[in-house]
């Protein structure tokens, strides 16, 4: 593993040349056993590849997101014949949809409606995207008195910043992907307007981890226990992989705080059910939506404070992640410098020449 060290393009093409593979493969052997045996050596390299990042913990747990996360998962439901991967895919489209956070939208409706669709979505997108780098700049300005700000100052700015990020970060992807000609599905859905737990999980946060879920947990698992266990199952799952997450971000042991703090999610979700289903079953109008949403996103950020965040802010991760960031804020404010001076250099130049 020594030639992946540090090496974003090395290990990008061994990435490409696992998925190649996996469709070769694929396309020879019938879903079940022999398909899965085909498919075992690879599981090795994508749990091991992230480690060959070890200057960045960044870097380090994104690649351990779209590798031994979901591309293992859709890897073992593509041994089975089932999730979003599919041998008869192009080439492209495979390795796209097997190595990055993405999910192929089906098109629908006729002409008029799609060249509609995409004539109003780009300045919705620009508009979003410009006020998300707005909000992580303050943020990251914010960092530098990190050590004078409250500790539930700190996790909130932190909890925002991921949310700003990701749903940042997921669609210059998707633009990407777009650019090829692949129409993508969002991975978030403005879940600080979640009307309920189920809302916040199933329908608005991180959709790609629940597309991939769905298929691989709690689909055969309320198959054979029913949905309360399938529901539970998917967020214990959902634990024990963000504890692996954890790993990769510190190479530490995970203490179970991921777990607990899923497993508390999924309980409330299903009790959650049960009681909307008591309570629309006696007639009774349902709270208004400005409450719901504001009880969903007080427990969201209590449970995160006391289960989630813990963990990040320990063992000397906190103050590692702080210095990637500060080193990424200099990287775009030198460059942004840089930019400026060219500009001005040029329309001096310019000025200079029409004299």
């Amino acid at each position: 593993m020594e030639f992946l060290q540090d090496s974003i393009p090395m290990v990008s093409l061994a990435a490409v040349a696992t998925a190649l593979y996996a469709r070769a493969s694929s396309s020879l052997l019938r879903p079940g056993f022999p398909r899965l045996v085909a498919l075992l050596p690879l599981f090795p390299f994508l749990v091991a590849a992230p480690l060959a990042f070890t200057s960045s913990a960044i870097i380090r747990v994104t690649v351990a997101f779209f590798l031994a996360w979901l591309c293992a998962f859709k890897l073992a439901l593509l041994a089975a014949g089932r999730g979003p991967l599919d041998p008869a895919l192009p080439v492209l489209t495979f390795l796209f949809t097997a190595l990055l956070p993405v999910k192929l939208r089906q098109r629908r409706g006729g002409a008029g409606a799609a060249a509609s669709t995409k004539a109003n979505k780009p300045d919705l997108s620009l508009v979003s995207c410009a006020v998300k780098a707005a909000v992580i700049a303050v943020i990251l300005r914010l960092y530098q008195f990190n050590s004078r700000l409250h500790l539930y100052v700190r996790l909130a700015l932190y909890g925002v910043h991921i949310y700003c990020f990701l749903d940042l970060f997921f669609p210059c992807i998707a633009r990407a992907v777009g650019a090829l000609g692949m129409e993508t599905e969002p991975q978030f859905d403005r879940p600080y307007l979640a009307s309920s737990l189920r809302d916040f999980w199933g329908r608005r946060w991180n959709l790609m981890v629940s597309a991939i879920l769905r298929p691989s947990v709690y689909n055969p698992v309320r198959a054979r226990a029913g949905n309360p266990a399938g529901v539970l199952a998917s967020f214990l799952v959902s634990g024990l992989m963000h504890e692996v997450m954890v790993y990769y971000l510190s190479l530490r042991w995970p203490n179970g705080g991921m777990t607990a703090f899923f497993l508390l999610h999924g309980v409330c979700c299903v009790a959650e059910g049960w009681c909307a289903r008591r309570w629309t079953a006696r007639g009774l109008p349902s709270p208004p939506r400005a409450v719901a949403t504001l009880l969903v996103v007080l427990f969201v950020a209590v449970t995160s404070f006391w289960l989630f965040f813990p963990p990040l802010c320990k063992d000397g991760v906190e103050e590692k992640l702080l210095e990637e960031w500060a080193a990424v804020a200099a990287f775009f404010l030198d460059a942004g410098k840089k930019i400026t001076w060219y500009g001005q250099r040029g329309k001096c130049q310019t000025e200079l020449n029409q004299t």
